[in-house]
């Protein structure tokens, strides 16, 4: 970047009479042009990223830290008489919803920071997932319209539009580069579908409903829409530079798929190479065998990708007939291996459910990974296990990672100043120098609770800004965000909260510090159980915060619309991160190392990367409870009846309020349906199948034993600093560094 030329004329830019949003799109422009354009690669080999979701927040603070002149920006606009963080009023660009897609960004972010050539490709969605507002304690779901303050930070690349076909309508795609400045500065090109009404409708939303045909064959759309567009492109590339010789392609391209919404980039591969260009199919899979790798983000069932075959025939026919004739050519290797029939079945690209995505990848990809240490042990134990005994050099761990320059150094720089005194600067360039901080945990602890102290102010005036909620400084903070689902157990913390309010009351519970629990989440539109879960949590907080007798020990938040700028209040704020998931179903988290980076304890289930946290930070500087994931198998296997845990009167009186009238749904059913799930289960599930009851007692236990020990507040705050001085190992610079050497060979 020619940071003089910036400099210069950000202070010779007139200020006076322009309100925030333009003072916003003309900074951001000048730091763009400054800054020169994202750089093609120089490296023999560039890695490729493929995925549905880039939540990448809001790009105007990340952007000048990185160009290094974040703090010059400040002083210049303090001069002018502006207060640069008038500019938090821009809302984040809506491009993703969670973790998968925040885990991309900090990908993009680290790769750009090691100079490596990582390039990603996505949808620009007009609205992505939705604004969430709170309306009497039910999701109401908004358009969210962030467009609307400008793109400055975008660049539109119309000349390389792509036309994209489907059997009913071609789409435009027309790319817009977002750069990503490091030590190289790379892109994340972006494509915004463009031509009829119903073309414009693939980019509109991220994730549309898909309970009907038309809402599947959108979703549809989408995938193929982007990844049809990349390798498009890059074979494209590929023939001008080099011609067609396809053989070479994999030793200049590796594409990393993102969980399986981009698989269909593996058909469209061979579709490109076998139509346009002759070649094979044998060699045309072949090249496709060493040019794709996998990522697995989850062992849900529902999230692993079927696409049933009338409904890709119907707009994808060419597509369709690859994906038979690599199931095919599948389902030869698989006899030649000698599978048994049950084996080529369970392995199976095309079954009765249609194509498997998660199968294909596995078969095309040249790697298969998980995303912690245990979720890849399940992979290879359970979800992908017959895989694994034909191919076990594919698979291997990648444990997920979070940029420490966003997650620690832009939104806790209070922090970040106590590391550099005490260990140097060093650690901003190489993070794994971060454990040198070990040495001084008691030493800064003073220094540290200030610290925290201050963040809490920041959190608090955003949440009375954002929420209308007073919460008094001396409040301990626990805090759960995270997309909402039955697994992440967002409704086991509220029943606690129940218990705790109770005991407050009665007396049961006494010398309980003041504690602030804060929820942020959002529900898929169609998703009723989480939807009543909210509603459920929104009416708690307001008996509770409601109540003259307990409110000046115990609160409850729900944050409306969470989203990256909320969290890089509430990770810094917070002083417990509560990671409650049932066992041996979240694959990794990102969340939890977020809340690590920036000295919060860990208070969870031995899940994802929780079991690595505590193996870092030491179980004694963490609160570990529930069942394991042999426990949970044992529990499924025996028959577990959780009726029985409601024989516990403080369980029982937490749960009924689900029933008995304390709390009103507004009529919906949706909380006797939530009562149903845990005593009598559905259709689908038996009852509790998360297991919320079983683990509920414990969870209380170590509610109030951290809220015991935090009494101790230097003590507690050498547990907070032993977790960031530990964090290192989670920086996605590492899990960039891994890819890097052991999948993209860059």
């Amino acid at each position: 970047m020619d940071t003089g030329l910036f400099l210069q004329s950000l202070e010779k830019l007139e200020a006076q009479n322009k309100d925030s949003i333009t003072l916003y799109n003309e900074i951001s422009s000048l730091a763009l042009k400054c800054a020169g354009e994202p750089e093609p690669s120089t490296s023999k080999r560039s890695a490729y990223y493929l995925s549905m979701e880039f939540l990448i927040g809001r790009s105007f603070f990340n952007n000048l830290m990185e160009l290094g002149v974040l703090e010059e920006t400040r002083e210049i606009l303090a001069k002018k008489g502006i207060d640069i963080n008038v500019f938090e009023e821009i809302e984040d660009a809506a491009l993703g919803n969670g973790g998968l897609g925040r885990l991309a960004a900090c990908f993009l972010d680290s790769a750009a920071g090691l100079g490596l050539p990582l390039y990603g490709y996505g949808i620009r969605y007009k609205y992505g997932l939705f604004k969430q507002a709170i309306e009497g304690g039910f999701q109401v779901e908004l358009p969210d319209d962030w467009q609307r303050f400008g793109d400055p930070w975008s660049i539109r690349r119309e000349e390389e539009k792509r036309l994209i076909v489907f059997a009913d309508m071609e789409v435009y795609a027309v790319p817009y580069d977002m750069p990503v400045y490091g030590k190289r500065t790379n892109a994340l090109r972006l494509f915004q579908a463009e031509g009829s009404e119903q073309a414009e409708k693939i980019s509109e939303y991220l994730y549309p409903a898909d309970d009907t045909e038309e809402g599947k064959l959108l979703r549809l759309r989408q995938e193929y829409f982007f990844s049809a567009a990349a390798v498009g492109e890059l074979i494209e590339k590929h023939v001008k530079k080099y011609g067609r010789n396809f053989e070479f392609f994999p030793d200049f391209n590796v594409i990393q798929l993102n969980d399986t919404h981009p698989v269909l980039a593996v058909a469209e591969f061979i579709r490109i190479l076998t139509t346009e260009y002759r070649v094979n199919f044998a060699d045309a899979l072949n090249t496709a065998k060493k040019t794709f790798a996998y990522t697995n983000h989850t062992v849900l069932p529902e999230a692993l990708e079927y696409w049933s075959e009338p409904l890709i025939r119907k707009i994808l026919p060419e597509i369709s007939n690859v994906l038979l004739k690599i199931h095919l050519h599948h389902n030869k290797e698989l006899e030649a291996l000698g599978c048994s029939k049950d084996e080529i079945s369970e392995l199976s690209i095309y079954s009765a459910r249609g194509y498997s995505m998660a199968n294909l990848a596995v078969y095309v990809g040249k790697a298969v990974n998980g995303v912690a240490k245990l979720h890849t042990e399940i992979l290879k134990r359970d979800l992908f296990k017959t895989a694994f005994k034909y191919y076990p050099e594919k698979f291997q761990n990648k444990t997920n990672g979070i940029t420490q320059r966003r997650w620690l150094m832009l939104c806790n720089p209070e922090l970040s100043a106590l590391i550099d005194k005490r260990i140097g600067r060093q650690w901003r360039e190489d993070i794994s120098k971060l454990s040198s901080l070990n040495a001084y945990t008691e030493g800064a602890a003073d220094e540290f609770i200030e610290i925290k102290k201050e963040k809490k102010r920041q959190l608090f005036a955003y949440i009375k800004q954002h929420e209308g909620v007073d919460v008094p400084e001396n409040f301990l903070v626990f805090a759960q965000v995270k997309r909402l689902h039955e697994y992440k157990r967002q409704l086991m913390t509220a029943f606690a909260i129940l218990q705790l309010y109770n005991g407050l009351k009665d007396g049961s519970i006494k010398g309980f510090n003041p504690s602030l629990f804060i929820f942020g989440a959002k529900s898929a539109p169609a998703y009723k159980r989480a939807k009543g879960i909210i509603k459920f949590i929104n009416e708690i907080a307001e008996k509770v915060n409601s109540d003259p007798q307990t409110n000046g020990l115990l609160k409850v938040v729900f944050v409306q619309n969470y989203n990256v700028s909320y969290a890089e209040k509430i990770v810094a704020g917070s002083d417990v991160s509560l990671q409650v998931s049932t066992a041996g179903l979240e694959a990794s988290g990102t969340g939890n190392m977020k809340f690590m980076m920036n000295g919060a304890v860990t208070c969870g289930t031995m899940d994802g990367a929780n079991i690595e946290i505590v193996e870092l930070a030491g179980r004694e500087n963490n609160y570990i409870f529930g069942a394991l994931v042999d426990e949970i198998e044992r529990l499924k296997a025996d028959g577990y009846d959780p009726n029985k845990q409601l024989e516990n009167p403080a369980i029982k009186r937490a749960v009924e309020t689900l029933v008995d009238g304390t709390f009103n749904d507004g009529g919906t059913g949706y909380f006797k349906e939530l009562y149903d799930s845990l005593t009598v289960g559905a259709s689908w599930h038996k009852p509790d199948n998360y297991f919320v009851l079983h683990d509920l007692t414990g969870f209380v236990q170590t509610l109030l034993k951290i809220n015991a020990d935090s009494a101790d507040k230097k003590a507690f705050a050498v547990k907070q600093l032993a977790n960031t001085a530990n964090s290192a190992q989670f920086s996605s610079d590492r899990t960039i560094k891994e890819y890097a050497r052991d999948i993209w060979n860059i």
